[in-house]
């Protein structure tokens, strides 16, 4: 069964849960995930976990992510981008020391509302599906941290940013908010996904390769593993024994990265095969992949 990550590239234009469906196809395994949504207008690095990898997830979509957005300043749509309706344009007459003064507001940690036009969930219901509904939706704003912000261009209506930004941060919303500090409103015309974590664009593979790969079934040559993918997690890596007492989920005395909450266990052969928590003296498993575990214990 296939097993690990892929960084793909996605162009413009599909959904992130359309990018899903085409590697269920390709790869005919059903558990296939990615690590946090990029919108149809963006394009960029997109995480995707193929097999069991997909219980890794969790600790992959709070990774730190880089961008590079492109704003239109002087015009406002409901959806915060250029796939909106305009509802209001206004001239822009802001200087260069304007635009700094007002950037800074965006650094650090700050409290954000997410657009409504999003998969933000409302008493189970996505916000959009709420709004296309016809219905009145207000989100709760919440904690999110700018740790990077500069200006790469600014030629106006046209501003171009650099940002590296914790999970959950909406640069539509980053858009719009900077839009309405400067007095003349602003929307996303563009976004690329630079980085997620220790992945970065320049190692992605392009979807169209991707799919060429599919065809002739050479795709798992673009598998990364999940120590790969979860790089500040440390790696313990397992004597048989030890592989046979987390595979009961019984705890390992822990010797190993004494400092550090949440570590990989590895196999023998370096495959993943759980994820175990601090719990005092010893390491308690956690989440422990089964199929990993025992492909590792039959070898």
């Amino acid at each position: 069964m296939p097993f690990g990550i892929l960084n793909v590239h996605k162009p413009v234009g599909p959904t992130s849960h359309d990018m899903v469906a085409g590697v269920r196809r390709g790869t005919r395994e059903r558990r296939v995930g990615h690590a946090g949504t990029l919108d149809p207008l963006a394009e960029g690095v997109l995480i995707l976990a193929v097999g069991e990898a997909t219980r890794l997830l969790e600790y992959l979509t709070t990774a730190r992510k880089r961008y590079t957005a492109h704003i239109t300043l002087g015009k406002t749509t409901p959806t915060y981008d250029a796939e909106g309706t305009i509802t209001a344009e206004a001239p822009v007459a802001v200087t260069r020391a304007e635009l700094d003064a007002a950037l800074e507001g965006f650094r650090g940690a700050i409290e954000q509302v997410p657009p409504v036009y999003s998969a933000v969930k409302v008493a189970g219901k996505s916000a959009h599906a709420r709004v296309r509904a016809g219905e009145d939706v207000e989100l709760e704003p919440r904690s999110v941290t700018i740790y990077d912000l500069h200006v790469d261009s600014y030629d106006p209506p046209q501003l171009v940013l650099s940002l590296t930004v914790s999970a959950g941060t909406y640069i539509r919303s980053l858009a719009h908010d900077l839009g309405q500090a400067l007095g003349c409103g602003g929307m996303l015309a563009g976004l690329v996904r630079t980085a997620v974590g220790g992945f970065t664009l320049a190692d992605a593979v392009e979807w169209a390769a991707l799919q060429a790969a599919f065809e002739d079934d050479t795709w798992e040559r673009y598998l990364l593993s999940a120590a790969r993918a979860l790089p500040d997690l440390p790696l313990l890596h397992l004597d048989a024994a030890s592989l046979e007492e987390v595979s009961h989920g019984r705890p390992l005395v822990r010797q190993q990265a004494a400092s550090a909450e949440l570590a990989l266990a590895a196999a023998p052969d370096g495959s993943v095969v759980a994820v175990l928590e601090a719990k005092g003296q010893r390491w308690q498993p956690k989440k422990v992949l089964r199929q990993q575990i025992n492909a590792a214990l039959k070898g």
